[in-house]
């Protein structure tokens, strides 16, 4: 893995939301990060690069974000992706058909719409439920169980759930907690510290901050969890473009 962010942790909010990620651009020393705009990259001989072999993969405008947003939530891998329902979509390829998945009644209507016009049809099945009560998300689990996908507050109605106690249910389960936080944002809330897996947002709302581009970002601490989700990012292919990456960059 070549995205653990450990030396961007341990500062203040406001300096890591500034400097988190970046890294001086080696040609000219441009202190904050380029656009580089390109989809292939020089290689040095057969099978040797510096880093980077073809945009899908990896882009350094696009990893400047994710270090960044990964450094704000407290993780230590960051995947950018082309929209929040794009990040959600290859959050869900984690799992196979007959797995089940427990949902907040009140997601994102996107969300929602995804699992049940789309993800139910290829054999993912969700239960509903208002995960401010922690009780009905514990009743709600099943054998099938393979994670609990939570938002908080939600999009519109601001309802919250105890992450905590959603983590302890999740994990007894031996499922995953995903928390969607967007409408927080990491300035007021980091889910990871409270027992989520998975922290993502729509990046096109707060993070960006300016209602000029579209995208998402999923955070995770475990290494093995983020190979997987690096695996699905280049293969699925619904990575951020860098334009977009270095708009929401200057968001946060």
């Amino acid at each position: 893995m070549t995205r653990v962010f450990d030396d961007d942790l341990g500062t203040g909010f406001g300096t890591r939301a500034i400097h988190a990620g970046q890294r001086p651009e080696p040609l000219a020393g441009a202190i904050m990060t380029p656009i580089y705009l390109t989809s292939t990259y020089v290689q040095e001989g057969l099978g040797q690069n510096k880093g980077y072999e073809y945009a899908r993969g990896k882009n350094p405008t696009r990893e400047a974000l994710e270090r960044n947003v990964a450094a704000l939530e407290g993780g230590r891998h960051g995947f950018a992706f082309a929209s929040g329902v794009a990040c959600v979509d290859s959050i869900m390829k984690l799992f196979k058909s007959g797995d089940h998945v427990v949902c907040g009644e009140n997601v994102y209507g996107g969300t929602f719409r995804l699992f049940d016009r789309l993800l139910q049809n290829l054999g993912l099945s969700f239960t509903y439920v208002d995960t401010g009560d922690s009780q009905r998300i514990a009743d709600a689990v099943t054998k099938k169980t393979v994670a609990i996908l939570v938002e908080t507050p939600t999009n519109p109605l601001m309802r919250i759930t105890d992450l905590a106690e959603a983590a302890q249910i999740a994990h007894r389960a031996g499922a995953l907690l995903v928390v969607d936080n967007t409408f927080a944002s990491p300035f007021f809330q980091r889910p990871l510290e409270f027992g989520a897996d998975i922290v993502f947002h729509s990046t096109t709302k707060y993070l960006n901050g300016h209602s000029d581009m579209i995208g998402g970002i999923a955070v995770v601490k475990d290494d093995d969890l983020a190979t997987k989700l690096q695996f699905i990012h280049n293969a699925a292919g619904a990575v951020q473009g860098p334009f977009d990456s270095w708009l929401a960059l200057r968001g946060t």
